[in-house]
């Protein structure tokens, strides 16, 4: 069939390509494969251009804020169980008078009940009027290098960062406060010496800023949280609110001997006056000072008319009295910081030196603490108009004494009992006494 010049063999191959063709022509195979191909390519094309599903344990967790969940900076990611529960373990203290109750009533309710009643009894003791001349540098020295820290005045009395403290002004009794970035306030009787003498309360929410005795009645301990002023009453066994505000409380101070009003910086830069004696916890007063942030505040301790802010580059002294809601002007200003101001406060006995801590480092310091210690703050020794405390980021771990010109007078350390940075400290004002505070909660007491 016009392929006679083939051979045998080549016919008979031919042939059977034809007849092969012809059936696979009737399966209609190659329709089928292009349809196919068709199909496989369009859904390639599809899986390509939707996203794969994430997968549960892939999906991240809310942003949320690890102050608010009371959990400590991390450098991993804190993962959701964890921090529920470290929320769960500390419920919102209510607002109103909390019981002055400590976590662990139940079990030493008669090492409590000594406690607050040590507290009780000092704060009725009156003390003798103290000789409020300053010493001269050389007896002050020598004073400061008789002052030792041993093991068993090295104590945990927080559960987290000391972000304040303050000094019982017996001169019979050490009785100490603290208060953490946990609202946790903790009281130890140092003097009794004992392991039952710490004791731990909650009466805040967030961290305790800022803390002082009383000037005219020790008996009440004046704690500041971020969002309430509250007074711990031990003769009443209550922790009375005062003031409360949603805008974040930062520091205060007495504006009077009798503590009946109270001057309150605000973190976003307001500061308001509280008087004790109204009644309500609202202030009496707010005023915009011209800040964008107020870290602390503090009263001129011979006119009391007078005190002075410190926040970010901002130092100035402002008179309570021209306080207005809006258009306030400084006193004065102290100019010259470059990077953010962490305190400021007037000397103890004539006001007329200011210690400022400053980021810039100035003294030649190295004050930069980071966002695992609390910030420090250098505050004056009330026995010594000159001379002013500090912590250290030197080794071996210490608290430095300056004088006002810059001059290190002498350094606190304990190779054996102090091992940490010591952010948080206080002098007693009377007795050769200095407590420092650190970011694990321990209290060390030279």
């Amino acid at each position: 069939d016009g392929h006679s010049h083939l051979s045998a063999y080549e016919r008979k191959r031919l042939k059977n390509i034809t007849e092969n063709a012809k059936f696979f022509a009737a399966l209609k195979l190659h329709e089928s494969a292009a349809r196919l191909n068709q199909i496989a390519t369009r859904r390639q094309s599809r899986v390509t251009k939707r996203p794969r599903p994430k997968k549960v344990e892939e999906e991240a967790a809310p942003r949320r804020s690890m102050r608010l969940l009371r959990v400590e900076p991390s450098g991993i990611p804190v993962a959701e169980a964890p921090a529920q529960a470290r929320a769960e373990e500390y419920p919102r203290v209510p607002a109103g008078p909390v019981p002055m109750v400590p976590e662990d009533q139940e079990e030493d309710s008669k090492w409590t009940e000594t406690l607050l009643s040590t507290w009780m009894r000092i704060s009725e003791l009156k003390a003798e009027d103290a000789d409020r001349c300053t010493p001269d540098i050389e007896r002050y020295q020598e004073s400061l290098s008789s002052m030792v820290l041993s093991e068993e005045n090295v104590r945990k009395v927080v559960k987290s960062r000391v972000c304040s403290m303050a000094i019982h002004p017996s001169e019979s009794t050490i009785l100490l406060a603290a208060g953490d970035k946990f609202g946790h306030v903790g009281l130890w009787n140092v003097s009794c010496g004992s392991e039952e003498g710490a004791h731990i309360f909650i009466p805040h929410n967030l961290p305790v800023t800022c803390m002082h005795f009383s000037p005219c009645n020790p008996a009440h301990l004046l704690s500041l949280g971020e969002d309430t002023l509250r007074c711990g009453d031990v003769t009443r066994a209550v922790f009375d609110e005062i003031c409360r505000s949603e805008e974040g409380f930062s520091s205060f101070d007495f504006l009077e001997e009798n503590g009946s009003t109270a001057i309150v910086g605000h973190w976003a830069g307001d500061v308001a006056v509280v008087d004790r004696r109204t009644p309500g916890v609202s202030s009496e007063f707010s005023a915009d000072i011209g800040f964008r942030r107020t870290r602390t505040v503090h009263v001129h301790p011979v006119n009391k008319q007078y005190f002075l802010a410190a926040g970010l580059l901002d130092v100035c002294v402002f008179d309570v009295r021209y306080l207005k809601a809006k258009g306030n002007q400084p006193v004065s200003s102290l100019t010259g910081h470059t990077k953010s101001v962490a305190s400021a406060y007037f000397s103890p006995v004539t006001g007329s030196r200011v210690v400022t801590v400053c980021a810039d480092d100035k003294l030649r310091y190295n004050c930069n603490t980071g966002r695992w210690l609390s910030r420090f703050r250098a505050i004056w020794d009330p026995k010594q108009e000159q001379c002013f405390v500090v912590g250290s980021m030197a080794h071996p771990r210490q608290i430095n004494i300056f004088q006002d010109n810059g001059k290190l007078l002498h350094s606190f350390c304990n190779l054996n009992c102090l091992s940490s940075v010591c952010s948080i400290n206080v002098v007693h004002p009377t007795q050769n006494i200095l407590v420092g505070g650190n970011s694990s909660g321990r209290l060390h007491v030279f």
